[in-house]
């Protein structure tokens, strides 16, 4: 089998620097009212909260028996060490986390990180059992100046370098374009189609089709219920990373029940 259908949707919720502990529960349970068994048959559901929620979040999707998967938003390469307000990979899968986000373009921008941080998180999370959800994405100048493909494309080989076809195939990419994030601005289905292709012809080219065929591609950058359907059309475009409207119960379950709504 080959193509978007061998290739299981993943709707992720970030809640970024969002909800203490308490909150972050009531969202969870708001959650697991709204969507239902049906809509986990057809799609995968991770939830990021902050780290100080983690704990929480786990034991309420343990102990309810939830199908939401636990997700981190960052974390550093390094197992241990004088790393003062880091946290590292084998901490988060002690706590049951799945899918740890790895360079999101926040972090790009404000932080300082590059595609050399990047790949070494990534790592890092490969090495305890995780999925890193790997961010890319361009700056307002680079898009103006047509730079989205070469830049989106570089951070795609840098930020994955040195792991195996294998390892490829199981990452999770997100484009995520810097220009979009917490702006209201959103790409269009077609650009996130051409750059999710262009992501995936890149790691085609630096691998093999059957690992390009494999790894998961999502789209970030303002998602809402109103724009899922049509971002999701896309041949390549297998998911979202979705930011403030997964503060909302009721918006990020209508953005998980998307493929209900697109028949």
């Amino acid at each position: 089998m080959s193509g978007k259908s061998q290739r299981r949707p993943l709707v992720s919720g970030n809640w970024k620097m969002n909800l203490n502990h308490y909150e972050a529960i009531q969202i969870v349970q708001k959650l697991s009212y709204l969507v239902s068994k049906d809509d986990f048959e057809q799609v995968d559901v991770s939830l990021h909260p902050p780290f100080t929620d983690l704990r929480s979040v786990q034991t309420l999707i343990e102990a309810d028996e939830l199908r939401f998967v636990l997700g981190a938003q960052n974390c550093h390469h390094e197992n241990s060490g004088a790393f003062t307000g880091e946290v590292a990979a084998p901490f988060l899968a002690k706590l049951g986390v799945r899918y740890v986000i790895c360079g999101h373009s926040e972090r790009r921008q404000m932080f300082g990180e590059t595609d050399d941080v990047v790949a070494a998180k990534v790592g890092a999370v490969l090495v305890h059992g995780m999925t890193p959800i790997v961010c890319v994405g361009e700056t307002q100048d680079e898009r103006e100046a047509g730079q989205t493909l070469e830049r989106v494309t570089g951070q795609v080989r840098g930020s994955l370098a040195g792991r195996t076809a294998d390892q490829v195939a199981g990452i999770v990419v997100a484009y995520e374009p810097i220009w979009a994030i917490g702006t209201g601005l959103t790409a269009t289905a077609d650009d996130a189609q051409t750059v999710c292709q262009a992501i995936r012809r890149t790691i085609a080219e630096t691998w093999n089709d059957d690992t390009a065929q494999s790894t998961r591609l999502q789209y970030g950058g303002s998602v809402k219920a109103g724009n899922i359907a049509e971002i999701m059309d896309g041949s390549d475009v297998d998911g979202v990373l979705v930011g403030g409207a997964s503060l909302d119960p009721d918006e990020f379950a209508r953005i998980v029940q998307y493929p209900q709504h697109s028949r």
